[in-house]
């Protein structure tokens, strides 16, 4: 797993930066290819239907990561950052979701929107998601599955398989200051 800046870590076994989880395992490697394995074993199920709010994306985060860790699907309860940057404070994520989801309500994401469209709202809105990281672990591959249930809706399918890791991820975190052109491309290329 990528490191994530957090103190005192209570969903780690003490001592240790090892995520507690359902299968007991204390070494951080063995651990990645587990969660590895088992939500991609979800993700090959169909995705929870639901109304594109914040509970539907906290569905979506539980299915993918049930057999791995009981607070799957739950907001995460202590501060995190990666690379020094900080992710939304714990007590502010219900706020701020709610804030975020309300923008798949606007035309952007309807089935009469331009892919143009689409992709630009896509983007902030992935943008912002993961400058909140609700989640302890796990949510770039949430936020990616729920991403692609709001491009069926919106008549604007995404091939998650054309992702380039070597692309995708910088232009993830560069998103983070509000430089959105890397993540438009990114997402304009998936485009089916």
């Amino acid at each position: 797993m990528v490191g994530y800046d957090v103190f005192d870590d209570p969903y780690c076994y003490k001592g240790t930066f090892v995520l507690k989880n359902r299968a007991g395992i204390r070494d951080a490697a063995t651990l990645e290819a587990f969660e590895v394995e088992m939500s991609s074993l979800r993700a090959q199920e169909p995705l929870p239907s639901g109304r594109f709010g914040a509970a539907h994306y906290c569905t979506v985060h539980h299915h993918l990561f049930q057999d791995v860790y009981r607070w799957a699907g739950r907001y995460r309860t202590v501060r995190t950052g990666k690379g020094g940057n900080w992710f939304c404070y714990p007590e502010h994520i219900k706020r701020y979701m709610k804030k975020v989801f309300n923008k798949l309500e606007t035309e952007s994401f309807e089935p009469s929107s331009g892919a143009a469209e689409f992709v630009v709202a896509a983007a902030d809105f992935l943008a912002e998601l993961n400058a909140i990281h609700p989640f302890r672990e796990g949510n770039g591959r949430a936020q990616l599955a729920f991403l692609h249930l709001v491009g069926l809706r919106a008549n604007h399918p995404l091939r998650l398989d054309k992702i380039k890791r070597t692309t995708f991820l910088p232009a993830m975190i560069v998103s983070f200051n509000e430089n959105l052109a890397p993540l438009t491309t990114e997402l304009r290329q998936l485009l089916v």
